[in-house]
């Protein structure tokens, strides 16, 4: 049956579907950026007051971009100093130190898996549960201030680690795989020149699996900044007074999003503003995909003479 496919069918198929794909991505991005373009002036950056604060977030008049971009970037940047040294001490251990074939190591790997399926309002819940009630209150506690808790809240700190928990397996896998690519022969000839087993990880595998931890890591910093089911539970509001302090509450564009498409007592007035937030979304995702692909081209493999 297969035999009386013709030649050039199959090539044709796989062709169409995939510029077909394209296309619609193309037609998203198209759409919504002449949808949100009329809308994209300098008051709905920075507002037209002096300072450019949020004080309804209800109020389309009130809430401008500048402020939602910058409690976005505050928690992702958060989120990358948590999540980055995490997974990949995992994945590094996983790849070069577990022994090969130990249950531990396959039990680690599992619950890895594990973690990468959960949906994202279980981590919302347990980030309420755990980093703001027991460690927030443990710090409360510990401090003496249960009358008015200063940690034991939801907050810019807690949203930020309840991220990192949540992209972690994206980069545990990432930086594994990039590290198992690595040519079996440079391990080899590093070795034989007499350099250790760390000389070997920080001067040969590492330079070489970067392009793909790199690929990994804002990967999952992607997927970070679009999410809005944990940040309900552990620190997003609808307004603040423009304050940035790790314990205490902040904007985010994509829970602003949510706000606007749910919330609004006038969709009518709020749709400009909804239009240039998701519009600034879809740029920031795009400019993530755009730094792994440059970094991905751009990274240069070490050369074993580096030792």
């Amino acid at each position: 049956m297969i035999r009386r496919i013709p030649a050039w069918l199959f090539p044709r198929l796989t062709g169409a579907v995939a510029w077909a794909l394209a296309g619609l991505v193309l037609s998203l991005i198209l759409g919504i950026s002449l949808m949100a373009w009329p809308h994209l002036s300098w008051a709905a950056w920075v507002g037209p007051g002096p300072d450019g604060r949020a004080s309804n977030s209800l109020d389309p008049r009130s809430v401008h971009l500048v402020p939602l971009l910058v409690g976005t970037a505050a928690r992702t940047f958060l989120m990358s100093l948590a999540v980055i040294p995490m997974g990949i001490l995992t994945a590094v251990y996983l790849a070069e130190y577990a022994p090969s074939g130990s249950r531990a190591a396959g039990l680690l790997r599992w619950l890895v898996q594990v973690l990468a399926g959960v949906p994202s309002v279980i981590f919302g819940l347990f980030g309420l549960g755990f980093f703001v009630g027991v460690v927030g209150g443990g710090l409360d506690r510990w401090t003496g201030d249960l009358a008015s808790p200063v940690w034991g809240r939801p907050a810019l700190l807690w949203a930020s680690l309840t991220m990192a928990l949540m992209t972690l397996p994206v980069v545990v896998v990432a930086t594994e795989e990039a590290l198992r690519s690595v040519s079996g022969d440079l391990r080899v000839a590093a070795i034989a020149l007499g350099a250790t087993r760390l000389q070997v990880l920080l001067r040969i595998l590492l330079p070489n699996a970067l392009p793909g931890m790199a690929t990994g890591v804002i990967l999952a910093i992607g997927r970070a900044s679009g999410e809005v089911v944990p940040l309900l539970f552990t620190g997003a509001a609808v307004a603040t007074q423009g304050s940035l302090a790790l314990n205490e509450r902040f904007m985010d564009l994509a829970y602003q999003v949510f706000v606007l498409s749910t919330q609004s007592p006038d969709p009518q007035a709020s749709r400009p503003l909804l239009l240039a937030s998701v519009w600034a979304l879809v740029f920031l995702s795009l400019l993530l995909n755009a730094g792994a692909a440059i970094l991905r081209s751009r990274a240069t493999p070490a050369a074993p003479d580096r030792l």
